[in-house]
């Protein structure tokens, strides 16, 4: 099978990173989950004094983007890594601003660098449709499983423990509603336009309705992927 690179958009709490998993799982590539990278850069010990890196940690922690084009960098080191060995990709909201996705200034955009090796005709966008109010709610409620990085959300019998590895769940500082607030202004300011930009320049984004059961989301994505 070809190398193809996938591309979900979708504010937060739309189910960007359950949806990758799901295709990562399926189609066998990878799933770089942009915000888990950088949490894990962020919360690396061998960072805590590099300045330049606990500046990003202040933005993305009240949920701000991280400057741009740092987050390009460590995007694309990554991504070209992942394309070396083979393996496809697709991102769960990545890139999330313009001069991400097609650069400036002499540096190469993420979208012409996935051009130049995935070819464009095996990049494929896709837009998640959830309101706002639907997001909020969702966030709010969401927990995480350290070890595994997967979401509960919404259950009716209240976990402190992941059921499948047993560890303590844990609440993001990017989930607190004041922060998910800002961070939903962001998307809507920020990456939205992203679409726009996309399709001017000839691609066509997938809107798929983000609101039914993850598993009805997963295959209305698959009928657009050949």
């Amino acid at each position: 099978m070809k190398q193809k690179a996938i591309i979900i958009y979708g504010p937060p709490g739309s189910g960007k990173g359950t949806q990758a998993n799901l295709l990562a799982n399926r189609l066998g590539i990878i799933h770089f989950d942009t915000g888990s990278y950088l949490e894990s850069v962020f919360n690396d010990p061998e960072n805590k004094k590099n300045k330049k890196i606990q500046e990003q940690k202040k933005l993305f922690d009240t949920g701000f983007l991280v400057d741009p084009s740092w987050a390009l960098s460590i995007v694309k080191k990554r991504t070209e890594q992942i394309f070396k060995a083979g393996f496809g990709v697709v991102f769960s909201g990545s890139p999330r601003t313009l001069f991400e996705t097609y650069g400036g200034d002499g540096i190469e955009g993420l979208v012409p660098f996935l051009e130049k090796n995935f070819n464009r005709k095996n990049i494929f966008v896709f837009s998640l449709d959830v309101k706002a109010s639907d997001s909020l709610k969702r966030n709010s409620s969401r927990l995480i499983s350290p070890l595994t990085g997967l979401p509960i959300m919404g259950s009716k019998v209240k976990l402190t423990s992941c059921p499948f590895t047993g560890s303590p769940l844990k609440k993001r500082t990017l989930d607190n509603p004041g922060v998910i607030k800002k961070r939903l202004v962001e998307y809507m300011n920020r990456t939205k336009p992203i679409e726009n930009a996309l399709r001017k320049n000839g691609y066509k984004i997938f809107k798929i309705d983000g609101r039914p059961l993850p598993y009805k989301v997963h295959e209305s994505i698959l009928k657009h992927i050949k």
